[in-house]
């Protein structure tokens, strides 16, 4: 078999899973910085050629075909993914590690996360990538920006658990795989239809968000938006942490480490210690 099972994917997580928590906190937070780079790469590339093209389902459509280049690089560059790691819910079910060693991977990689998705929002903002396409770019940005801080907690909540869901598909598929162009293959298309769906990420959301309030800091781009008639009076890092982030990285939660994490451990390793 040039893959492997289920099962298999399963009991090798657990090593994969373990030695996650024995990474000494400095290189889990490096690591994670990584990540949220990667995956904040893979959002400004998706936005740009989405704006670069006038039909915007079409736009869409190419664009979320682009953001899985961000998990791609997380998954064979060597980096640490805090959605991705919610996975680590396979080895505490099987006593492999702790729910101390989880959440301490958890809360380090995450930190690292969001610095990295905020170096990249920083460096793309403040060195003018946004002026392309006569900064419609910018103005992309902040209204994404304005449309994930202006979500219910419920809508918030719900769409990160669906797509946390198909993230850690898309990782448990990548896994399955034993040579690169199968790892990319694998992990394409549930990504995609993440993104095309709309649902919430929330290593993303760190990027995207800050990107929209740091564009506002620039008088041209902040002009623009209110040229185009978006309201950004709710864009704020209240709303960027309390009416995104947390109940986001909640539904994240849910979605990985329980409807994947737990259910793969029920059907796979249940009662299995060898």
């Amino acid at each position: 078999m040039n893959f492997f099972g289920p099962a298999d994917v399963a009991k090798n997580y657990i090593a994969t899973g373990k030695a996650k928590v024995n990474t000494p906190i400095p290189k889990m937070i490096i690591l994670g910085i990584l990540a949220g780079a990667f995956i904040a790469f893979g959002g400004i590339a998706s936005t740009t050629v989405a704006v670069s093209i006038p039909l915007a389902s079409v736009g869409k459509f190419v664009g979320a075909c682009v953001f899985p280049g961000g998990l791609t690089m997380v998954l064979l560059a060597g980096s640490e993914l805090f959605t991705g790691n919610c996975l680590l819910t396979i080895p505490l079910l099987q006593k492999e590690i702790s729910v101390g060693g989880m959440l301490k991977n958890w809360v380090f990689v995450y930190i690292g996360n969001l610095i990295g998705g905020i170096l990249v929002a920083l460096a793309v903002v403040f060195g003018h990538s946004l002026s392309l396409f006569d900064s419609s770019l910018a103005t992309s940005v902040i209204s994404t920006a304005v449309a994930k801080t202006s979500m219910t907690f419920g809508d918030a909540f719900i769409r990160g658990i669906l797509c946390n869901f198909l993230v850690c598909i898309a990782v448990w598929i990548s896994f399955a795989a034993k040579d690169v162009a199968g790892k990319i293959i694998g992990l394409f298309f549930p990504i995609m239809m993440f993104v095309l769906c709309g649902f919430e990420h929330c290593v993303a959301n760190m990027y995207y968000i800050a990107a929209g309030l740091f564009a506002m800091a620039v008088p041209s781009y902040a002009a623009k938006a209110a040229e185009a008639g978006i309201d950004t009076s709710g864009l704020n890092i209240g709303s960027y942490f309390g009416a995104n982030l947390l109940p986001v990285t909640l539904g994240n939660i849910v979605g990985g480490a329980i409807c994947v994490g737990c259910v793969y451990w029920f059907c796979y390793l249940r009662g299995n210690k060898d």
